[in-house]
């Protein structure tokens, strides 16, 4: 019998999320000057801030690439952040070297094809409820939630309780 997801969250020490489809909802609203703008979920950042603050390393890597999106996630306190990442695995690897990563203990939240390869490497692949069907089908965790909607605070709330890090003692200061 396979484990079920939650067996695996006690030793997570990585989470690393994809941007459109998980973080927003995947719809880009194209402004007249060209400019791409997107919506990211408060409750997200919220999570992504607590994690950090609880010593949790907290990656991105993205194909898209924003300003706005940089710099929404760097005042989080996020530092590691790939975004324009094509072949997202090039930079999983980079993680992987830079920090010494046990893919074991890695979560991975991505919603379509691009986001495959690395799953397949690592721990703990997980999808929002309105990923591809091929993500679906090699998560061992699909939130109930939907991109952009609180699928990354699902899963990080998930993860810090289980680990005994959630609480409601938490001075989520932003930058």
């Amino acid at each position: 019998m396979e484990k079920s997801y939650k067996e695996f969250l006690p030793q997570i020490d990585t989470l690393i999320f994809d941007v459109d489809g998980v973080l927003t909802n995947g719809i880009v609203t194209i402004m007249p000057d060209g400019e791409l703008v997107r919506q990211m979920n408060v409750k997200d950042g919220y999570a992504l801030k607590t994690a950090i603050d609880k010593g949790l390393r907290i990656c991105i890597i993205s194909g898209g690439k924003n300003e706005g999106v940089y710099t929404r996630l760097a005042n989080l306190g996020v530092k590691d952040i790939y975004l324009g990442a094509h072949n997202k695995i090039e930079q999983y690897n980079e993680l992987v070297d830079m920090y010494n990563l046990q893919p074991e203990k890695v979560l991975y939240m991505g919603d379509d094809l691009p986001d495959y390869p690395v799953m397949k490497q690592i721990g703990v692949p997980c999808c929002p409820n309105d990923a591809t069907p091929e993500i679906k089908e090699i998560s061992k965790y699909i939130s109930h939630k939907k991109g952009g909607e609180g699928c990354v605070r699902d899963i990080i709330e998930q993860t810090l309780r289980v680990q005994g890090k959630w609480d409601y003692n938490v001075d989520a200061q932003y930058d």
